[in-house]
């Protein structure tokens, strides 16, 4: 690896550390996914925006890598509190669909939201319900030494492993009134391994175990996959910020009992902080969350959400609004302009790429992933005339692979602002647009003004004078 030396925020020790492989032949990063009970809002997205721009720097700095995103199809409670019946059982009763088909569903839906927002499909997206075997052994395992039993399943005793809680900085958890209420629990904070069906109710998904017939806890499947797919001791586990009071340090828990050591699993425990709008933290419980597909219908551009994303740093907190939204596809769409006249002056030439450049990018990012110093050098660059443009279009991919956004891919047609319900096509569009443009260079001004009124009774506002030159849009 050359450059600038990559630094990242630790949420164990709450401070930035040098980050250094384990094996620097393949570091290893874990990701928890999606409970695939719903579709995944924005705020859930934020993210693997986040988790992407760190796996893309890491291999942008020349090491291979293995990504772990898992599903979580079972075993997530109704709420973040570690609370309530479980997500997927809940969702099955609510629509009355068959709960294995609501999981793969809204599994598709989530790939194509990780599609869309171009972020790279990880090295495995490993199932909770292939992997529960293996969670019960695991659960086995730490049982005697760490766990007791009670009507409704296995609970794990906070008190067995070492600093329990210290990932949520917190020393002494007995007044953590997020965590569920359960009679006959040693200690406020001591969490669910199994859970065992109640007497008299079947569910859609439940297994048969030393500790009855039942599903296990949520936080079980996450120490089970990453020892699988990354092995006992990897380099990265991510999250959003709520995983960091509870969900984390459960795992963590759960780690040190299987290994019986101090070990926590990851070297780095890094966490994104939340999307919120002007009521707060932007969640599902409202029944009316914002939905990448949303955004879509509304004529906005996936990628105009990834680079809302990016001009955040990933551990601000970061407010959504339709105008930060908006103001985000602008400056996209002005790359976007900047990209397609650099590569209509090249004719096809190649270009080298700038190493003054290269290594400002190369600083912010390595400086915990800090991408809102990186995008004005994008700027900065795109606008250089002092380089070619076949060296900014050169550039320019080293932007595309750590940032994402496919600034060498897009063009101004997919960025035009489209609600889903406009029924004129964008060929009948341009068609008009064309014989306007005809006669305007014949100074045909009343027919120009014609066609221009009839676009406009179609809802198609004509961008007359627009620096950016994209001609049109459908108001949103």
């Amino acid at each position: 690896m050359t450059g600038t030396p990559l630094t990242f925020y630790n949420s164990l020790t709450r401070r930035p550390e040098p980050f250094v492989p384990l094996d620097p032949g393949n570091v290893r990063i874990y990701s928890c996914g999606p409970t695939v009970y719903h579709y995944a809002h924005l705020g859930n997205l934020r993210a693997y925006v986040f988790t992407d721009t760190l796996t893309r720097t890491i291999a942008w700095k020349g090491w291979p890598l293995t990504h772990v995103i898992n599903i979580t199809d079972v075993g997530h409670l109704t709420s973040d509190t570690d609370a309530g019946d479980d997500k997927m059982e809940a969702a099955a009763r609510a629509s009355g669909r068959d709960i294995w088909s609501i999981a793969r569903h809204y599994t598709d839906a989530f790939k194509q939201n990780l599609t869309d927002l171009n972020i790279r499909t990880p090295t495995h997206m490993p199932l909770a319900t292939d992997h529960v075997a293996e969670m019960i052994a695991w659960g086995e395992q730490i049982a005697g030494r760490h766990c007791y039993r009670l009507a409704d399943g296995l609970y794990f005793d906070t008190t067995t492993v070492p600093d329990y809680g210290r990932l949520a900085g917190v020393a002494d958890d007995a007044a953590h009134g997020r965590i569920e209420t359960v009679a006959g629990k040693r200690h406020p904070q001591d969490f669910a391994i199994w859970r065992t069906t109640p007497p008299g109710e079947t569910r859609q998904m439940e297994w048969d175990s030393p500790w009855g017939r039942g599903a296990p806890g949520w936080h079980l499947e996450c120490s089970v996959m990453a020892a699988k797919y990354l092995g006992p001791a990897f380099d990265i586990h991510t999250g959003g910020i709520d995983h960091r009071e509870i969900h984390h340090p459960n795992e963590i828990a759960q780690n040190q009992a299987h290994c019986e050591c101090g070990d926590t699993g990851a070297n780095f425990w890094m966490h994104n902080n939340f999307l919120v709008d002007r009521t707060g933290k932007m969640s599902k419980s409202s029944g009316d969350f914002l939905t990448l597909t949303r955004l879509i219908e509304r004529g906005f551009h996936p990628l105009s959400y990834r680079l809302m994303c990016l001009q955040a740093h990933y551990r601000s907190e970061l407010e959504f609004s339709w105008e930060n939204l908006a103001a985000a596809q602008v400056r996209l769409k002005r790359w976007v302009h900047a990209v397609e006249g650099l590569r209509a002056r090249t004719a096809g030439e190649s270009g080298a790429t700038s190493a003054a450049y290269l290594t400002q990018l190369d600083a912010a990012v390595s400086d915990d992933l800090a991408t809102p110093r990186a995008l004005p050098v994008l700027d900065a660059m795109l606008s250089d005339k002092k380089l070619s443009p076949a060296d900014r279009l050169a550039t320019l991919d080293a932007f595309d692979a750590v940032l994402g956004l496919a600034l060498g891919e897009a063009t101004r047609a997919a960025l035009r602002v489209r609600p889903a319900d406009a029924t004129i096509d964008d060929a009948t569009i341009e068609a008009r647009l064309a014989e306007r443009r005809a006669a305007r260079a014949a100074k045909d001004f009343p027919r120009s003004d014609a066609i221009r009124d009839e676009l406009a009774a179609n809802g198609v506002e004509v961008m007359d004078g627009d620096p950016l030159g994209w001609d049109w849009k459908l108001p949103a």
